[in-house]
């Protein structure tokens, strides 16, 4: 892997069992790395630091104090207007010039609070002026990683100022792909949801759409698309080759994306706590109570074929 991120002395490797996982605190707590006997299972993870000098999402980034889009570079919600200026260092653009996945990853500096060989908790404080020009909320955001031997959680806690209601709307984009098996072959298991219709530039327009449960093959499907979880417990997978690597939601998060273009040899299965645009058009969101707490967790299962024809 070529990127000197994984050089900084910050980093932080996890390990546990056949798993290795890395962090990178000191630039916006990413998960950098996630391998399994040295088998890496994410994707645009090659060169960190080119992604960080765009901006662009990579590994295991949080999306905060927005996942996905907003219509606008102006949001009212809880009382307060957010206005967002289209140059500043701290957003990042799509194609259509929307802001896009918050304050993007490199420009978060995380604190450590504790660390050990299998354990990581860093948080982030809320109170810098730029960062509440972007975001006008103080808060605290707390992210614990665990490993174990065949999976890696990551719990993320949103503490709410003692003067200040504040809209949830984070999430998380990672990144994965199967080894030595071509990308049509990699078979990919969503549970039954509801699917969020989206206009041109993917804003969801309030309507939403039965999906049915699926158990295939990925083949030449394009997947950008947003969903509404029924309860907390659903999975999503890709397996293939031996392999599995499944999300599952554990707690706190009600809504999903799934992004697998058909040009790239990845699928990002993302779990958040609120719609695309939750900001602007405030559905779905949940407004927590000044000094309040919401907690939310998932899973990433990475497993191995165990013998011939099965995976453990």
């Amino acid at each position: 892997m070529s990127s000197t991120l994984l050089d900084d002395p910050t980093a932080h490797t996890l390990r546990a069992g056949d798993l290795e996982a890395v962090f990178l605190p000191a630039h916006g707590m990413l998960g950098a790395s996630l391998c399994h006997r040295g088998v890496e299972m994410l994707r645009r993870v090659d060169d960190l630091g080119v992604a960080a000098k765009k901006g662009s999402t990579a590994g295991i980034p949080l999306l905060h104090p927005w996942a996905n889009r907003l219509a606008s570079p102006r949001y009212r919600i809880a009382g307060r207007e957010g206005e967002l200026d289209p140059k500043s260092p701290l957003l990042h653009l799509d194609e259509n010039g929307l802001p896009i996945h918050g304050v993007p990853w490199p420009s978060l500096a995380w604190e450590v609070s504790e660390a050990t060989r299998d354990r990581l908790a860093a948080h982030l404080e809320w109170t810098r002026n730029d960062l509440l020009a972007v975001f006008p909320f103080r808060h605290r955001i707390e992210i614990t990683a665990s490993l174990r031997p065949d999976s890696l959680t990551l719990e993320t806690a949103l503490i709410a100022g003692k003067d200040d209601a504040v809209p949830v709307s984070f999430g998380f984009h990672p990144y994965f792909g199967l080894p030595q098996i071509p990308r049509a072959e990699w078979r990919l298991e969503l549970p039954a949801m509801r699917r969020l219709v989206l206009d041109r530039r993917g804003i969801p327009t309030g309507v939403e759409e039965p999906f049915a449960r699926l158990d295939a093959a990925l083949g030449d499907r394009d997947f950008d698309d947003g969903f509404v979880v029924d309860g907390e417990d659903a999975t999503f997978s890709i397996a293939g080759g031996g392999w599995k690597v499944a999300v599952e939601l554990l707690r706190g998060y009600r809504y999903a994306q799934v992004f697998a273009p058909r040009d790239k040899d990845l699928i990002a299965l993302e779990p958040m706590t609120a719609p695309t645009d939750a900001l602007s058009s405030g559905r779905g969101i949940e407004l927590l109570k000044p000094g309040g707490r919401f907690a939310a967790a998932f899973r990433i299962r990475v497993l191995r074929e165990a013998s011939r024809g099965s995976v453990d």
